[in-house]
Order: structure tokens, then C-alpha cells, then sequence
């Protein structure tokens, strides 16, 4: 059953703005609300399925942790096998790993070494763009491994911070921006 059409301005309404978490200064956008309003959370993975499929993606890796999240249902809805990039020592098999640096310090991302295959193209999902540094490791790590990134697809989009100056030449989809 389709999903109702729900606007970027419905979906900007079931995303809480929560001041000063995880530190002051910082206003996180909680997606929990949108998340447990049915019509809301369908209908997004609907739009990002409609966004993501022109790319023509083989397969999709979602990022730990909201990532896989939005990964699973549009792997679902899209009829696509999900790949897990995780943080480091979370899958039991041999991975890859990069090491990346963000606004406050370093963390790494890992996927199975057999999980990307040359040539393939793969979707990157993630539940927010913000600084780029995440989604730019995940490219980074795909390409390390010989696949090709189609796309990167976000719920939402935090473009003040300007994340897609570190995916240049990257197709980069998003449902809501603020």
C-alpha cells in the first residue's frame, strides 16, 4: 500500500528540534517522532527510494547507527541487498576499515572486506548530512574497495554546515534541508 504524499515542510514537522544535546550549543534534530508516525516514516522512504532509484544502485550501505535505520526499509522497498558500515570491532567477519577526523576529534567506519564488489554501483544511506565527514569516509571506503558510489541519499540535510563540499562530484539526494 502506497504511502500518502507527505511535503518536506510535514516531514520538517515530525523532526524535534532538542537544544543544547548532545552538548550546549548544539541543536539536534530528533527524528524519534517521525520515526514512530507511520504515514510520516513511509512516505520518507518512499521519496528517498523514488530519489535514490534513478542512480541505479546495486546495493545500498547504510551507516551506523540512524543509518540503518532508513537503509533497511528502503533495502525492503527497493528490493536491494543492505551493507552494514559500522564502527570499528562491530562485524564478525574480516573487514576494511578508514580512519577519518571530524569537527571534535576521529572515529573509523569498517565493512566487510567481501561485502563491495568491483564495479558495483552502491547508494550510501544515512539519516542526516551535516559536516560531510561520515559520508566522505563511507565514499572513501567503497572506493578503496573498488566500488562505485551512485549515490548519496540523507533524510535530511544540515546545509549550513556544507557536508557536500566533501563529496565533490557526488549525486547527494535529501528530503528535508535546513
Amino acid at each position: 500500500m502506497a504511502a500518502p504524499k507527505i511535503d518536506a515542510e510535514a516531514l520538517k514537522a515530525c523532526i524535534r528540534d532538542v537544544p543544547d544535546f548532545p552538548k550546549p550549543g548544539i541543536l539536534f534534530k530528533d527524528i524519534t517522532p517521525l520515526l514512530a508516525n507511520a504515514a510520516a516514516f513511509g512516505a520518507a522512504i518512499e521519496q528517498l527510494a523514488a530519489q535514490i532509484a534513478p542512480h541505479a544502485p546495486q546495493g545500498l550501505l547504510a551507516i551506523e547507527s540512524r543509518g540503518f535505520i532508513f537503509g533497511a526499509a528502503l533495502a525492503q522497498q527497493m528490493n536491494l541487498p543492505l551493507l552494514l558500515l559500522r564502527k570499528p570491532g562491530k562485524l564478525p567477519w574480516e573487514t576494511e576499515r578508514i580512519n577519518y577526523d571530524l569537527e571534535y576529534g576521529s572515529d573509523a567506519l569498517e565493512v566487510h572486506r567481501d561485502a563491495i564488489s568491483a564495479s558495483s554501483r552502491y547508494a550510501i544511506i544515512d539519516d542526516v548530512l551535516a559536516t560531510g565527514g561520515t559520508a566522505a569516509a563511507a565514499v572513501a571506503l567503497v572506493e578503496k574497495l573498488g566500488g562505485i558510489v551512485a549515490a548519496c541519499a540523507f533524510l535530511m540535510e544540515l546545509s549550513f554546515l556544507d557536508g557536500r563540499s566533501r563529496l565533490p562530484g557526488k549525486a547527494i539526494e535529501s528530503l528535508v534541508d535546513y
